[in-house]
């Protein structure tokens, strides 16, 4: 059974387009990635998916329910995690974790016992009295998650959750994602940094309010980058990119760090190319390997086919 269905989903504001007329399905108790640049079109999706936001045309349904002519009854069902922090700053962790237990219409008994989960799942266990506002950035996105799934909700929607966290906690929260897939709940979750979405088992790629791909991590890398991409590493990078970009025998190229991927239309030839070039420009090459393609390669491949065909 699905837990969310879009059909020809489509919001504009006056003449301007947000989203336009995209479709996909959300399988139950998957983590299912929305990815793409920041101004895609993805909170506003989620906006509508959550019954915040009338759609222009097209509708959805989330557990069931209409998003347009039973706006209620999806919020009654879903937890939602906004991109900004949404919980009041000047309120202590037990109260913020008290008046969401109220809004969702908890018992006391129920609440109590919620507030221990999230206490522990959050890590704030004896830090009960203190100011959220003078929490870590880290530490307030696991209270606001907790918050969010206080009522036990079978859908979650996580609007950019990692925005602004450091790597660590962002992969500590990523645990707690994985819990809740886990325990059996549906979890959207949008983000702009694609490396996040290698813990999605779905995944729909958005630009400019279209949907341009969707699959497995696993489906996007193979059906997408079917050629060899070669990651060099080199004195001069930004020399280096220039340099590539005029080659004939190139199809794509990116910086990554310190690295230049090359994607190439036949590897023996781009290897001898690559030392020879480099040499000619008195840039000292470390070293040149064949990598398996991440999910920031499929956007920027799929992004250049996108422009290619626009002009």
């Amino acid at each position: 059974m699905n837990a969310i269905e879009v059909e020809n989903l489509t919001k504009h504001f006056g003449k301007f387009c947000a989203v336009d007329h995209i479709n996909f399905e959300v399988k139950s108790g998957e983590i299912f990635g929305f990815l793409g640049a920041n101004g895609a079109g993805k909170s506003t999706t989620i906006r509508m998916l959550c019954g915040l936001l009338q759609s222009t045309t097209g509708t959805a349904r989330v557990g069931g329910s209409d998003i347009n002519t039973q706006p209620e009854k999806v919020k009654e069902n879903i937890g939602y995690m906004s991109q900004k922090f949404s919980l009041y700053e000047d309120l202590t962790v037990d109260e913020n974790i008290n008046f969401y237990g109220k809004v969702y219409g908890l018992s006391d008994s129920t609440l109590g016992e919620r507030k221990k989960w999230v206490l522990e799942m959050a890590n704030l266990k004896g830090r009960e009295r203190s100011i959220t506002g003078t929490l870590s950035g880290g530490w307030k996105q696991r209270l606001a998650l907790g918050c969010a799934v206080l009522h036990r909700p079978r859908i979650v929607f996580l609007d950019e959750p990692t925005s602004g966290v450091d790597p660590l906690m962002r992969r500590k929260f990523w645990e707690l994602i994985n819990e809740l897939s886990a325990d059996g709940v549906t979890v959207l979750v949008t983000t702009h940094f694609l490396e996040e979405a290698e813990y999605c088992n779905d995944i729909i790629l958005i630009n400019a309010g279209k949907i341009i791909a969707g699959g497995s991590p696993k489906e996007l890398k193979e059906e997408h980058i079917k050629t060899p991409i070669l990651e060099v590493q080199c004195s001069n990078v930004i020399e280096a990119l220039a340099l590539f970009e005029k080659q004939p025998w190139v199809v794509e190229t990116s910086v990554f760090g310190i690295s230049v991927h090359v994607t190439v239309s036949e590897e023996r030839t781009a290897r001898r190319e690559i030392v020879r070039l480099l040499r000619e420009r008195d840039i000292r090459l470390d070293h040149v390997e064949r990598i398996t393609p991440s999910l920031e390669d499929v956007f920027i491949y799929l992004l250049d086919q996108e422009s290619k065909r626009a002009a």
